[in-house]
C-alpha cells in the first residue's frame, strides 16, 4: 500500500496509507500537500519489504526516507529528513540521515552520544 505524508510549511504532521486514487475525491481543506512516501526506503536505499535486504529495482527508492511525523520535507532534495538529534550532528547529504561528527567505534563494545564532549563514551557496567 503506498503511504503519503501530510506536509505544512516543510514539516511533516500526519502520515496515512491510501491508494492514489484517493485523493482525487478526497477533500482536505487544512493546509499543507500530500506527498508520497515509501515505507520500505531508508537513507536513500529501498528495501525487500519481507528483510533487511535492498531490493534489486532501486528507482523505488523514494525521497531517501519514509516520513515519520516531525520529519522535515526538503523539497530541494526530495527528501524527508528526520529530526536532528544533537545539535553536533550533520547531516549526510547522500542518505538524508544525521550522523555523529565523529565515528562510532566499533571495537564491539557498547557506547552511547556525549553531547557536551561531543564524542562517544563506553558504557559503564556500574
Amino acid at each position: 500500500m503506498p503511504y503519503f505524508a501530510k506536509v505544512n510549511n516543510g514539516i511533516v504532521e500526519q502520515v496515512i496509507g491510501a491508494e492514489p486514487e484517493f485523493f482525487n475525491t478526497f477533500v482536505d481543506t487544512s493546509p499543507g500537500d500530500w506527498i508520497q512516501t515509501s515505507y520500505n526506503t531508508r537513507g536513500g536505499v529501498h528495501y525487500q519489504s519481507d528483510n533487511n535486504t535492498p531490493s534489486a529495482d532501486q528507482t523505488k527508492a523514494l525521497r531517501k526516507n519514509y516520513a515519520g511525523i516531525g520529519y522535515t520535507y526538503d523539497r530541494q532534495r526530495d527528501a524527508f529528513i528526520p529530526p536532528k538529534p544533537y545539535a553536533s550532528w550533520v547531516l549526510n547529504e547522500t542518505t538524508c540521515l544525521w550522523g555523529s561528527p565523529t565515528p562510532k567505534p566499533t571495537d564491539g563494545n557498547r557506547y552511547y552520544w556525549d553531547e557536551p564532549t561531543t564524542a562517544w563514551v563506553l558504557y559503564s557496567d556500574e
